[in-house]
């Protein structure tokens, strides 16, 4: 089936950007390749983002989007809400750790698009911080974990785990004693919060 027989939609603009990304980076990348890579001309990719900026855009939070589902289950879920807090940040850890090293440049492409698009960032985050203080609230709810607001207390932690998920330090990750320094964080969390 030829690229042009299928119907073009969204979810393969933002497949096919990606792959325009990784071939070409970010500052190459265009929308008229994207458009190449689909076989179709860039106004058919533009009447579904109306600009390259939104296209980017759009491709940022999809990536995002990966961890943050991931992560959902995690937090909803039942049980120890230590044990979930714990899962939570090994399993954010494990997440940018993974697609810093199965894909270094689309990871580098992501990171320059991170910083360019602000608000699927700032919303990244915020999402990500609601599941922490869900964790945490619950572990005050069942006496886990002492009083405390949950919102600031969930920003805290992630600021306090940040080695272990901001791209920023992807380099670091590599290191060979780098998952007994994220348990020592973790650890050093778990105990300021328990009662």
């Amino acid at each position: 089936m030829s690229p042009t027989s299928e119907i073009l939609t969204a979810e393969r603009i933002l497949e096919a950007t990606e792959e325009v990304l990784r071939r070409h980076g970010p500052a190459k990348a265009t929308v008229v390749d994207v458009a190449r890579a689909l076989g179709v001309s860039h106004g058919s990719v533009y009447r579904h983002f109306r600009t390259k900026a939104v296209l980017r855009e759009a491709v940022t939070k999809r990536w995002l989007d990966r961890t943050t589902a991931t992560l959902t289950a995690i937090a909803a879920g039942d049980g120890d809400p230590e044990a979930r807090l714990r899962a939570w940040l090994a399993a954010l850890f494990e997440a940018k750790r993974r697609k810093a090293g199965d894909d270094p440049e689309l990871f580098a492409t992501y990171h320059v698009l991170a910083e360019e698009n602000g608000e699927a960032v700032g919303t990244h985050i915020a999402d990500l911080t609601a599941q922490l203080a869900r964790v945490i609230e619950s572990g005050t709810e069942s006496g886990t974990f002492t009083p405390t607001a949950p919102t600031p207390t969930a920003r805290a932690v992630f600021h306090a785990t940040a080695r272990f998920h901001d791209p920023s330090y992807a380099p670091t990750w590599q290191q060979p004693d780098i998952e007994a320094q994220f348990e020592a964080v973790v650890e050093l969390v778990v105990r300021g919060l328990r009662v």
